[in-house]
């Protein structure tokens, strides 16, 4: 909300060099000025993945993944936005924040290292790396914000987010006990890929 309220008051640059301006004026409001978002629903961007950046946007943009912020900041974006803003965001250092609950924290790390063989839930760290720095398109999770990453799980088992590779988030997560789901949440916030 408060990205697209910044929207009225910011025009967008038309130029794709002009990312940063972009960053500066219309991002800021929701990501923080260095891309790392300290409004626990947003989430953080700085390092994560060119081109996994490049992939959000542009689903937010087709309309493949919805989001009542994001429609309206993306509905003023250009094509030629997106690379120049997923260069900046990804040269950006992601600050590691620390977890909310200590208690969810070790139960977090035994399922993201080995998932759970009762439920059929892989261990996270097959696709998200040991240390959760990721790899393509599959993003950077260490240090992300515990109430996003819980958000996100919900919705990838509810369908409500559907942009991911062959189904395999929504698969893995639909398999997830919601106390699974914050332990793997909490467990990310605090921990540093380097």
């Amino acid at each position: 909300m408060a990205a697209a309220l910044m929207l009225g008051a910011v025009a967008v640059p038309a130029q794709a060099e002009d990312a940063k301006t972009l960053a500066s004026t219309v991002c800021i409001a929701c990501h923080g000025e260095d891309g790392n978002s300290v409004v626990p629903m947003f989430p953080k961007i700085a390092g994560l993945q060119e081109e996994y950046i490049v992939k959000q946007l542009k689903d937010f943009m087709s309309g493949k993944r919805k989001s009542d912020v994001m429609g309206p900041v993306v509905a003023n974006l250009k094509a030629e936005d997106v690379a120049p803003l997923a260069a900046h965001y990804s040269s950006l250092k992601m600050k590691v924040g620390e977890a909310a609950d200590k208690k969810a924290v070790e139960a977090g790390k035994l399922m993201y290292q080995d998932g759970n063989e009762t439920s059929g839930v892989p261990a996270c760290l097959g696709c998200h790396q040991p240390m959760g720095a990721g790899k393509d398109i599959y993003p950077r999770i260490a240090g992300q914000q515990s109430e996003y990453v819980l958000q996100q799980l919900k919705n990838f088992a509810a369908g409500d987010r559907s942009n991911d590779p062959n189904r395999w988030m929504r698969s893995t997560a639909k398999r997830m006990t919601e106390a699974e789901m914050r332990a793997v949440a909490e467990y990310l916030a605090g921990l540093d890929a380097k």
